[in-house]
């Protein structure tokens, strides 16, 4: 920041943005810019944390918590535990919960990598894992673009807790999703009731770009980008989204390269007086 004279605003809530003549206008309480460049680089899990409405339907004697919510097993009500969603929140904490309570993890199977995070193979297939990250899980491949979906919607394989781990400790692992509430209790895809003490929702998190006044976006909610370029609104850029390039995107070892390469865009478009405040009225 120093090297290049950037202004930091640390404590700065961006509320709305919109397109302004040829730029934007992004705004907060007490903060005005207009830029004619703008990069969303809010990550790619969202901050508005994912339950699903029928959950409401629950007997209220049931104790429910996002995974956002979750610290400790002493949280959960004696009984048992149900865990939605087997992504690696799911997993975590239905490991940590088998001990104390007789604990069900449901949810699509993500798969998990071949060599466990302990073995000492891994140091062996690490590199491997993330050849095939940045290189073939890309939007380029056909295999990637099929992956693609799987990463964003669904999570990714099992890094940390795989399956070994679970039957260990005793966790009975379920692949059907919980579709609905029956009798108060949740009912899973295949009409199984879960006579569940704790429902603890491991079900991610919601995009919310709703403060993005501008229409690029999908059906799914995510934007209409390529690499993080908005080729539909010019000068709008994201950085950090999952599977922007590849499977490594929202990863220390892909993040990077999507960042240079926006920056690389941005530098196409560069003028020293794109960067403006602008009195807050």
């Amino acid at each position: 920041m120093a090297t290049f004279g950037l202004p930091v605003r640390l404590g700065t809530r961006i509320e709305h943005l919109e397109a302004r003549g040829s730029g934007y206008l992004a705004y907060g309480t007490d903060v005005r810019i207009e830029a004619r460049n703008v990069v969303v680089a809010t990550g790619t899990f969202g901050r508005t944390p994912y339950v699903p409405e029928f959950a409401e339907q629950l007997d209220p004697s049931i104790r429910q918590l996002h995974s956002s919510e979750y610290r400790r097993p002493s949280q959960l009500a004696p009984g048992l535990v149900l865990v939605v969603g087997g992504s690696h929140s799911g997993g975590d904490i239905a490991l940590e919960a088998a001990p104390t309570h007789a604990t069900i993890l449901c949810g699509r199977d993500t798969g998990q990598i071949p060599v466990p995070l302990r073995s000492p193979l891994f140091r062996v297939a690490y590199p491997l894992v993330v050849f095939a990250f940045r290189h073939l899980l890309t939007r380029r491949t056909s295999i990637g673009r099929r992956q693609m979906a799987h990463f964003r919607f669904h999570g990714g394989p099992a890094l940390r807790v795989q399956a070994a781990d679970l039957a260990r400790v005793g966790v009975e692992r379920v692949a059907d999703r919980v579709t609905a509430v029956r009798d108060g209790r949740p009912m899973l895809a295949g009409g199984r009731v879960v006579p569940a003490a704790t429902v603890v929702w491991a079900t991610g998190f919601r995009q919310a770009f709703d403060w993005i006044d501008v229409p690029v976006f999908g059906a799914d909610g995510w934007p209409r980008e390529v690499r993080g370029v908005v080729e539909e609104s010019p000068g709008l850029y994201f950085c950090g989204l999952g599977f922007q390039y590849a499977a490594s995107s929202m990863l220390i070892a892909g993040v990077g390269r999507d960042a240079a390469y926006v920056a690389r865009q941005i530098a196409r478009r560069h003028d020293a007086r794109s960067y403006r405040d602008v009195p807050v009225h």
